[in-house]
């Protein structure tokens, strides 16, 4: 059992960035792939990144590529989610996820409990 608590979200102005956290309890966490989803009201549940276990390969939608930046932590089991030039469709709850095989990573089985990124005009 992995749990994951992400952290760090919140309003901000277009334009504006923000970083996400999210902390896994388990020890061996450290192992497992790691990926960011959200999911804006009355849409379906949208693909953000993902990052493998070594941090050493990533992947990202391709409407967010130059914009959000996905990194790792292991030895404080956090991943992160850096947003720049947020644009109002941006807005969503933001959930982490693991996997443990990268191939998985577009269903993972372990879900955080989302964190809320609001951006205003």
């Amino acid at each position: 059992q992995v749990m994951l608590v992400e952290s760090g979200g919140g309003s901000v102005q277009v334009g504006g960035s923000l970083r996400l956290s999210c902390t896994a309890s388990a020890h061996t966490s450290t192992t497992y792939t790691m990926a960011w989803f959200r999911q804006a009201p009355g849409k379906e549940r949208e693909f953000v990144a993902v990052i493998d276990w070594s941090g050493g390969l990533t992947d990202y939608a391709d409407s967010l590529k130059g914009r959000f930046t996905i990194s790792r932590h292991n030895a404080k089991n956090t991943v992160y989610l850096q947003m720049n030039s947020l644009k109002p469709e941006d807005t969503a709850v933001y959930y982490c996820a693991a996997t443990y095989y990268y191939r998985n990573h577009r269903n993972p089985e372990y879900w955080g409990q989302g964190t809320q990124v609001t951006v205003s005009s």
